[in-house]
């Protein structure tokens, strides 16, 4: 059974529109690739065909996979959430007490997480171990190389 994940309408739109360029534009062009390496003669030996199913078949299955979590996400109002605690969607400031270094994140689905623009997962370790603490709170988070302690400084809703 596939859980629920919650997505930003950015998050739900980027979803849609890949899923719809694979329906509407790849998955044309592989069959139009099957087609083409179909004429070239004998389906036994032919290398071409059997990439172009291959590559059919992976195409398919990335799509399944986008309906299922299409299916499954749910949409978030954020001006509804609560900003006393850390949820999913929260924009969160926190400093790390081994070395003083403040860095900000925001928790989002699994599929929406990205560190080059600070949004990560509510399923990583650091993002388990914010959900449900509040401003002043320290977050004890397991990583491999031991335990991290986190200040929770700040939480907001951007």
């Amino acid at each position: 059974m596939s859980k629920v994940s919650y997505y930003t309408a950015e998050g739900l739109k980027k979803l849609r529109d890949e899923l719809n360029n694979l329906k509407d534009i790849e998955r044309p062009k592989a069959s139009q690739a099957i087609a083409e390496a179909r004429d070239k003669g004998d389906l036994s030996e032919n290398a071409e065909y059997d990439a172009a199913k291959e590559a059919q078949g992976l195409l398919e299955m990335r799509i399944s996979k986008l309906e299922e979590t299409l299916a499954n996400a749910r949409l978030i109002d954020e001006s509804q959430l609560d900003t006393s605690k850390v949820l999913i969607h929260s924009t969160v400031k926190i400093k790390n007490q081994t070395n003083g270094a403040q860095m900000t994140y925001k928790l989002v689905a699994q599929s929406e997480a990205d560190l080059k623009t600070g949004k990560i997962s509510v399923d990583s370790p650091i993002g388990k171990g914010l959900l449900g603490k509040s401003v002043g709170e320290v977050a004890e988070i397991q990583v491999p190389n031991g335990i991290m302690k986190f200040d929770v400084v700040e939480i907001t809703r951007e």
